[in-house]
């Protein structure tokens, strides 16, 4: 696994009892749940919030998940999550994730997430605007 882009974009989070499951790690949801969360705050950071897309009467959803776990977080563990855009297309972009613990730098997981760029009436498919491609433009993280 190569270490992220400098410029990656970074969510702390500290694992709460919200956060575990049976087996007293963090849950499968609770990872997919902070990658969107992370996604989300990113974009929200580059100025592409709420009501950005809603001006553009367009935005990304989540087409696909992929996530590679390495080991597990428990109770009370301070990881940073990092995230950055990997790959944009005509209507289509990925955004790749490694979640690390704190204390000594382990990966806990990786992953990517395939959105699709829909039309806010329709949910069909919409060619990504210029200045949505360039501010999302993966050459920028490198």
């Amino acid at each position: 696994m190569n270490p992220p882009p400098t410029n990656a974009f970074q969510l702390h989070l500290t694992v709460t009892d919200n956060d575990i499951d049976a087996l007293q790690h963090v849950s499968n949801v609770t990872v997919v749940r902070w990658f969107s969360r992370a996604a989300w705050h990113h974009s929200k950071h580059l100025g592409y919030d709420e009501d950005a897309y809603h001006t553009i009467g367009s935005w990304f959803v989540v087409k696909r998940h992929e996530i590679d776990y390495h080991q597990s977080a428990v109770l009370g563990d301070e990881l940073t999550l990092y995230t950055w855009p990997s790959s944009i297309k005509k209507v289509s972009a990925e955004r790749r994730y490694q979640l690390i613990r704190n204390a000594d730098n382990a990966p806990i997981a990786d992953g990517l997430t395939v959105w699709a760029y829909v039309d806010a009436d329709t949910q069909r498919p919409k060619r990504i605007p210029p200045e949505v491609a360039d501010t999302f433009d993966p050459a920028k993280w490198t």
